[in-house]
């Protein structure tokens, strides 16, 4: 670029679609490819710079939204990348591998139910196996049902919610960390809802909170292994997430736009601190907290 040049800057509020979005619904637990304006996960924007050169990274979720933007950003900074998601999401983890495979990257598919233990140690050792290693763990998947009143708020529910978000992390943690070598990053991804919990989350939020804690405290434990350990708490993001059961039906037309930001986030706007915290370029941080939430977190 010629010396002095201006650089042509968005204005953040602008940068990406910050209208009143379509309303719409899908059954639980959605899918990206269905969506009524698309999210953006970087398809067509990220760009690498090998920052993750040779690196293998294993991501829970990573079929749609803030998941698939990990993916992209890590397979285009040079990491081999395996992803995890349920079998009804198939359609969304093909269409990611069309994506990836367009540049020149073949994406490894371990579809299966992380709720359950066993499938959780499987999982692990097939992503370690088929990459023959693994130094990156991006524990991301999660589900978010909304309920505006406590009494319909079932114990089916909050074990589903809790299986998915906390146990699911604590079991694939546990399964890893003896495969981990030094110099290894864990990411959990947290919410927002662990700064300012909404009425409708209970559930939601109390498991994000947890996830949280478990993994302040699992970066003291891992950190003597060279096991770093962060945690990363997105905002309103527009995913399937919302129009599966996480946004009452009233409440999609109008998601983020209450944000200092006015407007939701985009998956491939969270992209960047997760490259960040999986290289070298962090190895400073550890058990730390970042916010991503468009103002959330600020008051």
């Amino acid at each position: 670029m010629e010396k002095g040049k201006h650089v042509k800057l968005s204005h953040p509020q602008k940068k990406f679609y910050h209208h009143r979005l379509p309303k719409q619904k899908q059954e639980a637990p959605g899918l990206q490819t269905e969506m009524e304006l698309t999210p953006d996960s970087g398809e067509k924007t990220y760009v690498g710079h090998n920052r993750l050169q040779g690196r293998k990274a294993f991501i829970t979720g990573g079929d749609s939204g803030i998941g698939r933007a990990v993916a992209i950003a890590y397979a285009r900074e040079g990491a081999q990348v395996a992803i995890n998601y349920l079998p009804q999401e198939q359609k969304d983890a093909d269409s990611l591998a069309e994506v990836l495979k367009k540049d020149g990257v073949d994406l490894i598919m371990l579809p299966g139910d992380i709720r359950h233990e066993d499938v959780c140690i499987r999982l692990v050792k097939e992503a370690h196996e088929k990459m023959n290693g693994l130094d990156i763990l991006v524990l991301n998947a999660a589900v978010q049902v909304a309920q505006t009143d406590i009494q319909n708020l079932t114990a089916d529910q909050i074990r589903n919610t809790f299986e998915v978000n906390v146990f699911s992390g604590m079991y694939i943690t546990k399964a890893a960390i003896p495969l981990l070598p030094e110099g290894s990053s864990i990411i959990f991804t947290g919410s927002a809802e662990y700064y300012t919990p909404n009425k409708m989350l209970l559930d939601y939020a109390a498991s994000k909170s947890a996830v949280v804690a478990f993994s302040i405290a699992l970066s003291k434990q891992v950190i003597g292994k060279g096991i770093r350990v962060n945690t990363i708490c997105p905002g309103p993001i527009w995913t399937p997430l919302e129009i599966s059961g996480g946004n009452p039906d009233e409440g999609i037309p109008v998601h983020g736009l209450d944000t200092p930001m006015k407007r939701p986030g985009q998956p491939v706007e969270m992209a960047g601190l997760y490259v960040f915290l999986a290289s070298e370029e962090s190895s400073y941080a550890m058990g730390e907290v970042y916010g991503l939430t468009g103002g959330l977190s600020s008051h």
